[in-house]
């Protein structure tokens, strides 16, 4: 690998994260190493490999142990290690002098490196002489769209950020220089909707290279990917965390200004309707089905086959492996760690479409017999997705190192029990299931042999949720409400909503509608990042959080079967809403506030 040397920060090159570029002979003619950076931005490849570089700070949301905490520390998953930072987070061992899952230089390091892209990319000779300023603008375009993200991940983390703007700074920048307060959050949305959209007015439809489609370039910035961000930022923007959230009048920037609005505002909701809406009418993505029409592959398949038709934004280098070493029994050759909660288990519906607290077929008593094996009746007749998505006692599956389809137990004393290993074993009695290939060799020293697939960020499915949800906040009569999220359910293999024979009745009213949007969205993104977020925006987090159940991994047999206590997720409000801002970033930039509880 070789450097370049810009601003006084080394950018490494040869990053193959979107693009295929690598180091080339021509760079080990320059002296120690470097160009420098008038020369990168007068050359097409060296170019290429600096926006290569911002692509790099997408996150790669694979580890959610030490880098994501997204699943373990909400109701949906427990992750079993407690060597790990998210088992700090869990007890709310952090502060702002001992951050933990700290992105906020990260992100500003990819914003800064996105705008000076932006700034010095015009007049690129090579480019130009071989593609034209259509190339540059699209590279251009991309720079834009890829700091609107940053911006957007630093206000999902932390709430209200500071507002940098299209001036260079540099890694060494003085300390006067950086002294700029938070804005408040609604001009931050303003600010990165505006940024996607001038970004969407030049990126392509489809993954391209001037013009020219080009799916070796899976993953380079499109239309639906600047759209499919903007819908969920609105989505955010709408939400009660902040749109008239008046438990954090004190939360203002260093010029007493509120920096979450204290007054409610329904147009944020048709805002984001709008840009639901937007995505949905691109025409270019659909729902999933895989060729069989099998609801279970169907929503399986959504997260292994890569390309297809769902897939919005997505990351092709990634480290999936990883997961589903930790998502693994022991007893495949994984490390059995990565378990759903018994509260997220309980979520998914039956096959009549209902809950399990409304459904004459949920049992909690007694045991079947299937293809041989006892099986509990609280897992009998549930909907696809949670076949899909979670392993439970006496699963039958092929998987990991198997050589062929057998039992998944995690009683006390079988094969991925607690009495087995020191540390290696699900404190739920479950493991999550769901975007754990089969094809992969999950063995722990196996990662060369994973099943290699993109990891998806946005997906069709979250659209049409983010258009439902606001568009029950905004116009609840609107039949599209019922329409749309029965076209998530069709493909669920669940009852749809409506007046037909074996469909369920309509929501009487909002607030009927918006739990049933909410279940529905719990269930469907399931162990995609959703959920943390969700349990904020809605500020539903304080009731939900706390003691996590499982089954009683204690025990074997018949005894396994009760509901205890697995572990505990803290939440203190308000500090648990966003991410304390490092002690450090606070002593360099005094104008920065710090966030409420911290």
């Amino acid at each position: 690998m070789r450097s370049i040397l810009i601003n006084g920060s080394t950018f490494a090159l040869g990053i193959t994260l979107m693009f295929n570029t690598g180091c080339k002979d021509y760079l080990d003619q320059i002296p120690d190493n470097r160009i420098t950076i008038e020369e990168v931005f007068q050359k097409k490849e060296p170019s290429e490999q600096y926006l290569a570089n911002v692509y790099s700070y997408i996150p790669d949301e694979s580890n959610q142990w030490t880098d994501n905490p997204w699943w373990g520390n909400s109701d949906e998953a427990d992750i079993t290690w407690t060597k790990y930072n998210i088992y700090r987070l869990n007890i709310l061992n952090y502060s702002p002098g001992a951050t933990i899952f700290d992105k906020w230089g990260t992100y500003y390091n990819g914003i800064r490196a996105a705008t000076y892209f932006i700034n010095h990319i015009d007049g690129n000779t090579e480019i130009l002489s071989l593609a034209g300023q259509v190339l540059i603008d699209q590279y251009k375009a991309e720079a834009r769209f890829l700091r609107a993200y940053y911006y957007f991940l630093l206000m999902r983390q932390y709430g209200p950020v500071v507002l940098v703007g299209d001036k260079d700074m540099a890694p060494d920048a003085s300390a006067a220089s950086l002294q700029l307060p938070r804005s408040t959050f609604d001009e931050c949305v303003e600010y990165v909707s505006s940024e996607l959209d001038q970004a969407a007015r030049v990126l392509p439809l489809v993954p391209s290279i001037a013009g020219v489609p080009n799916q070796t370039q899976l993953g380079r910035a499109t239309v639906g990917m600047a759209l499919a961000v903007k819908s969920r930022l609105l989505l955010y923007a709408a939400s009660p965390l902040y749109n008239g959230n008046t438990e954090v009048t004190n939360f203002k920037n260093s010029e007493g200004v509120p920096l979450i609005s204290q007054t409610s505002d329904v147009n944020k909701w048709k805002k984001a309707v709008d840009a639901a809406k937007a995505v949905i009418d691109l025409g270019i993505y659909n729902l999933y089905k895989e060729p069989g029409n099998n609801a279970q592959k169907s929503y399986e398949d959504i997260f292994l086959v890569a390309g297809n038709s769902e897939q919005i934004f997505v990351r092709p280098n990634n480290n999936q492996v990883e997961l589903e070493v930790h998502s693994t029994p022991r007893s495949a050759g994984g490390w059995n760690g990565v378990g759903a909660t018994q509260e997220q288990v309980d979520a998914y519906f039956m096959n009549d479409g209902k809950p399990i607290n409304e459904s004459s077929l949920y049992s909690e008593t007694g045991f079947t017999t299937v293809n041989g094996v006892q099986v509990s009746n609280m897992y009998l007749n549930r909907e696809p997705r949670f076949y899909a998505s979670i392993l439970y006692n006496n699963t039958v599956w092929r998987l990991g190192n198997m050589n062929a389809a057998g039992t998944i137990n995690f009683f006390r004393s079988g094969p991925n029990g607690s009495a087995g290993h020191a540390t290696d074993w699900t404190r739920t009695g479950y493991l999550v299931r769901k975007n754990v290939s089969p094809e992969t060799n999950s063995g722990a020293n196996s990662a060369n042999r994973a099943f290699k697939r993109p990891q998806v960020h946005f997906r069709l499915g979250e659209i049409y949720l983010n258009y439902v949800e606001a568009l029950n906040e905004y116009d609840p009569t609107n039949p599209d409400i019922v329409r749309y999220l029965n076209y998530i359910r069709e493909r669920a293999g669940i009852p749809q909503y409506g007046p037909g024979t074996n469909q369920l009745p309509v929501p009487a009213n909002q607030v009927e509608m918006r739990q049933r949007i909410r279940a529905e969205r719990r269930v469907e993104l399931a162990f995609e990042g959703h959920r943390w977020f969700d349990i904020r925006r809605w500020k539903i987090a304080p009731q939900v959080m706390g003691n996590m159940h499982g089954m009683d991994i204690s025990k074997d047999g018949n005894d396994f079967y009760k509901r205890v206590v697995a572990s505990t997720h803290l939440f203190r409000s308000p500090a648990s809403y966003w991410f304390p801002i490092s002690q450090y970033e606070i002593d360099r930039a005094t104008l920065v506030i710090q966030n409420p509880g911290w």
